[in-house]
């Protein structure tokens, strides 16, 4: 399957490296915009979930990369909760 990796910027300027074992991700998020942490978080769970059920299908099981991935992105949105407006700006997409 055609992983990809993507970078996203978040409120308090950190960066992360995320991961997609699947394109699916691109049908979610664009390079550029910025999202709004429950939006993006929401697109992200839909997004890998798609993924990972992708991988079940071909390979007989979930990925578990995704849901690692989604677990990081939930616990690094929750540091967020309390910001009002904050946004999270995809930088990139790289194929692996």
């Amino acid at each position: 399957m055609p992983e990809v990796h993507f970078s996203v910027r978040w409120p308090d300027n950190s960066t992360s490296d995320c991961y997609s074992p699947s394109r699916v991700i691109k049908d979610y998020l664009e390079v550029g915009k910025n999202y709004s942490v429950p939006d993006f978080v929401d697109r992200s769970r839909i997004a890998l979930s798609i993924a990972s059920a992708r991988v079940e299908q071909k390979f007989g099981y979930m990925c578990s990369s995704a849901m690692d991935q989604l677990s990081q992105i939930e616990r690094t949105a929750d540091s967020f909760a309390a910001q009002e407006n904050a946004l999270v700006l995809v930088e990139a997409f790289r194929p692996s």
